[in-house]
């Protein structure tokens, strides 16, 4: 529609259809067209609105996410940080045998087979020699979990007896590749003076002997507690 001006007194305009507009004193502008100004204005309104909303959750969110930051900062440097280095003795034959068979694929137990599970009892030791002062032992389950044999899930606590640490426990857990060399396992927690551990386990393959299955490893446990 075409807009016209108003004028002194009653006036004729053509509209835009070809018809006769007359406009009058009396009559009010807003019959003659759409009010387009204030529908943008309340566009406009909501938009800055909504932009406002828009940057308030944002800063929100960025203060959450700093206060986090700095909270997990603070708490990581009260917590002491632990190394320890001692040998484990995983023996499957011989009279120091520490591991018994728990499940075997057609009862055939053999840990370098998918499907074996063995309990252990390792003895840990301050050297690589097995008379060497002992410092605990590993107590837990490991079982082949893979289809080719060479990766182990291994879950064990490692139980202090050493003076020092006597009676806290470490919980380890992860793939124990022990084909690799050097594996890193996940240190979930612990109790005693390893309270809220976390922290990570590099184990060392010492010794494996194939034909007795007996090995020696390496343990260096980095942790972080309380």
């Amino acid at each position: 529609m075409e807009i016209v001006s108003l004028g002194v007194g009653p006036e004729t305009r053509t509209g835009h259809y070809g018809g006769e507009l007359r406009l009058s004193d009396a009559t009010p502008l807003h019959q003659y067209y759409s009010p387009i100004k204030p529908k943008m204005a309340q566009i406009v309104a909501t938009k800055m609105a909504s932009d406002r909303f828009l940057m308030a959750t944002l800063f929100v969110l960025a203060l959450v996410i700093s206060s986090s930051e700095a909270a997990t900062k603070s708490r990581f440097r009260k917590l002491k940080e632990t190394n320890l280095v001692f040998y484990m003795h995983d023996y499957a034959t011989g009279r120091n045998a520490t591991v018994l068979n728990i499940a075997g694929p057609a009862n055939h137990f053999d840990i370098l087979k998918f499907g074996t599970m063995v309990a252990i009892d390792d003895k840990l030791t301050e050297a690589y020699d097995w008379d060497s002062p002992q410092v605990g032992r590993a107590r837990g389950v490991y079982a082949n979990s893979a289809v080719e044999g060479n990766d182990l899930y291994l879950s064990m606590s490692l139980v202090f007896t050493n003076r020092e640490y006597n009676g806290s426990t470490l919980q380890i857990q992860g793939s124990d590749r022990f084909f690799i060399k050097y594996r890193e396992l996940s240190v979930m927690s612990g109790t005693g003076k390893f309270r809220m551990a976390r922290g990570f386990a590099i184990l060392e393959t010492m010794l494996l002997d194939l034909p007795t299955l007996n090995a020696i490893l390496r343990c260096n446990v980095t942790v972080f507690h309380n």
